[in-house]
């Protein structure tokens, strides 16, 4: 699986942005997903996780209610949308495949084995 992140950019506080995830590979819909976000001194931490099918969802506590992952299979395509954003949640943001097929989608990030190039998310106060 190779994956492809953007729609990353420069948005004030209380803003939005839609982060897309675009995967090649016949089995993309086989894997669980993942968005983490690495910002600048800071370690790479989970952000949201999504099942093969879509079928269960998890958050990081801090973005619950505010962001949304959702996949659209036939596309081979996965998204954040980020509502209400912070400066705290500046950081490069990464999309990510389980390394295991029909996995469920989890928080850490050794279970993690395909990621994408990173999209620059800036929320400026």
């Amino acid at each position: 699986v190779q994956l492809q992140a953007s729609g990353g950019g420069l948005v004030q506080a209380g803003g939005s942005l839609r982060l897309s995830c675009a995967a090649s590979g016949r089995t993309f819909s086989t894997y669980a997903m993942g968005w983490f976000r690495q910002a600048p001194g800071k370690e790479r931490e989970f952000v949201a996780g999504i099942a093969w099918n879509g079928g269960s969802t998890v958050y990081l506590d801090s973005v619950r209610g505010r962001f949304t992952i959702s996949r659209d299979n036939a596309k081979n395509t996965m998204y954040l949308q980020m509502n209400s954003l912070k400066p705290e949640d500046t950081a490069v943001y990464y999309c990510a495949a389980h390394r295991e097929r029909f996995s469920r989608p989890g928080p850490v990030l050794d279970e993690y084995e395909y990621w994408g190039q990173g999209t620059l998310v800036t929320v400026s106060s």
